[in-house]
């Protein structure tokens, strides 16, 4: 086993294996699970990778080379970074029922902070002055309850709310490699999330971040936590997926209101139009959660008879699992069904055929994979 990576009390494949599936090609989160559920264990997946690969007509497939997994494991550990390995020791327990949950996430600082109950918060990039006055006020309720808040190291919103939580517990999960900071004016931020905090990512380290990395990146927000605010977002947002996510993962969904005229509210207010808790201060939040309003001190931290542990079972139901033959078959027959020009979802159903709950993960994956956009209106497209 490569010297840095994260160890488990108990017997495991070696976490190379786990990176070289996942970093193979067309070996996404959903898909990883399948095989290994399909196979027992990463490296029966492995052996079986190319000839599913052969008779799903893709030719001349090749896994992913040890070299490149043994120079990203060089790089975790030049940057101080343990691997963590879904269903091993250290990984977050809040991610293990997702379908969708990251197979291996990279984390820097204090791997405690995951095993804690979270809040997400996020909110718009160009926040108002009040908006920002209102994430810090909500973060600072919230880490004196307990909680800790995690958000997506973005300028605006989500900055503000890691500042306010750094000296009681911040997440910050990253859109590139957990190495690569961005924006770069949140460098000192991100150093300090790190010294007192925890920033972690499912990507490659040394990985720029990309227009699709954001929305899977969101996922692990939401997942994260037991509940979602929304402090201020535009009509069209990331942060609108994250609450939209929320809500397919069984998570709570909150919004802070907004002025009508005001387009950074335009989001929180549509939230709120379709069911959204209002949240005018942390003690709403909490209420939310079930979580009594109390003081915090610091020495919780390191005294877990004082944390309030993270219920179970976790909300939202237990995915079925499904044959990945089956799984391909519904992707190859969306994607053979779309095309650049836009399709109504319900029309795709319709042609489809398929019953929405089979049809909604399946989009998710996609989506999430970049393989198809949603544009407003219900509108979906193939990406060419």
């Amino acid at each position: 086993m490569a010297q840095g990576l994260h160890r488990s009390s108990a017997p495991a494949e070696d976490p190379l294996l786990w990176l070289r599936l996942i970093r193979s090609r067309r070996v996404g989160p959903t898909t990883f699970h399948r095989l290994l559920a399909d196979h027992g264990g990463v490296e029966a997946a492995l052996l079986a990778l190319p000839g599913i690969a052969s008779a799903a007509g893709v030719e001349n497939y090749a896994l992913c080379p040890l070299e490149v997994v043994r120079h990203e494991a060089s790089q975790g550990r030049v940057a101080g970074a343990e691997l963590l390995l879904w269903g091993q020791a250290g990984y977050p327990q809040a991610l293990m029922d997702l379908p969708d949950a990251p197979p291996v996430l990279w984390a820097q600082g204090d791997i405690g902070l995951l095993a804690r109950p979270m809040v997400a918060m996020v909110g718009a990039r160009n926040a108002s002055s009040l908006g920002l006055r209102m994430a810090r006020r909500l973060a600072e309720g919230l880490a004196q309850a307990g909680q800790v808040v995690v958000s997506g190291l973005a300028r605006g919103i989500d900055a503000e709310a890691h500042q306010a939580a750094l000296q009681t517990g911040t997440v910050a999960v990253q859109a590139g490699g957990v190495d690569v900071i961005y924006p770069s004016e949140n460098a000192e931020l991100a150093v300090a999330i790190a010294a007192k905090g925890c920033r972690i990512s499912e990507q490659p380290m040394g990985m720029e971040p990309q227009v699709r990395h954001f929305p899977q990146r969101n996922r692990i927000i939401s997942g994260l936590a037991r509940a979602v605010v929304v402090v201020e977002a535009a009509a069209r947002s990331g942060s609108l997926i994250t609450a939209r996510t929320a809500a397919d993962q069984g998570r709570e969904v909150l919004a802070v209101p907004g002025h009508p005229f005001d387009a950074r509210a335009a989001g929180c207010n549509l939230l709120l139009r379709d069911g959204a808790t209002l949240v005018r201060h942390a003690a709403d939040v909490l209420e939310a959660i079930g979580v009594p309003a109390r003081p915090f001190v610091a020495a919780e931290r390191a005294a877990p008879d004082h944390i309030d542990p993270i219920p179970e079972p976790l909300p939202g139901p237990v995915p079925t699992r499904r044959p990945l033959a089956d799984i391909a078959a519904v992707h190859s027959q969306i994607l053979a069904r779309l095309g650049p020009s836009p399709l109504a979802e319900d029309q795709l159903i319709r042609d489809l055929a398929m019953p929405p709950a089979t049809l909604a993960p399946a989009l998710m994956t996609l989506e999430l994979e970049g393989r198809i956009t949603r544009q407003s209106g219900g509108l979906l497209a193939r990406v060419e």
